[in-house]
């Protein structure tokens, strides 16, 4: 992984929403099931999609450091991922719940 970019937002509340653009080749390699996975088994809530530029958009909610150890196996990937950046802005929760590949 080439670049991991925090966006200063919240700093210090413990259930935030991470909203996480993630670059390289990340489509077609399993990327959205992976993050699934790994979200469930960290009680995070969200989503994973992929954009019509390439990118891959993960919304996480959930305790500030689930997120952050969630923001550790996304910069990896699955083995056919090749994650060159993710771009992460913090926010207040909105309640969210449960976790959707769309």
């Amino acid at each position: 992984m080439r670049g991991l970019r925090y966006h200063v937002g919240m700093t210090d509340a413990t259930d935030v929403r991470a909203t996480i653009l993630v670059r390289g080749r990340v489509q077609g390699v399993g990327y959205r099931a992976f993050v699934r996975r790994h979200a469930l088994d960290l009680g995070l809530a969200g989503h994973a999609e992929n954009l019509p530029d390439g990118r891959v958009e993960v919304l996480l909610e959930g305790d500030r450091g689930e997120i952050e150890h969630a923001l550790v196996a996304l910069s990896q990937g699955p083995a056919h991922a090749a994650v060159d950046a993710l771009e992460v802005a913090w926010s207040e929760a909105a309640g969210l719940r449960g976790f959707h590949v769309l």
